[in-house]
């Protein structure tokens, strides 16, 4: 059974707590399997490569790592605030709602 998160690929989330509390960034891989997602400039680590056809020089690069989605809160595209997410259906299709503006995230 695959799990459905509120937050996706393409939002823009604030980070609520630990060493980048506050930054934004929009996500660029979601892991709803694990609860997980990859947000752009948050939680930066550092991974030791070998030399390889990709990347000749080897060495230490810096890349982001991922954040449990208990931690983001997503902004709302339309009233630009980290919100709580409401859900609803409408013809089978479940749709995510702004709680704080009532309109809706997808479009």
């Amino acid at each position: 059974m695959s799990k459905s998160l509120t937050i996706r690929k393409g939002d823009r989330v604030r980070v609520l707590t630990g060493k980048d509390k506050g930054k934004e960034g929009k996500v660029l891989r979601s892991m709803p399997e694990k609860e997980r997602v990859v947000v752009e400039n948050v939680h930066m680590i550092k991974k030791h490569t070998r030399p390889s056809q990709k990347n000749q020089q080897g060495g230490i690069i810096e890349m982001e790592g991922t954040i449990h989605v208990s931690n983001l809160m997503l902004i709302c595209p339309s009233c630009a605030q980290p919100t709580r997410v409401g859900r609803r259906r409408d013809d089978g299709v479940r749709i995510r709602t702004c709680k704080k503006c009532g309109k809706d995230i997808d479009k």
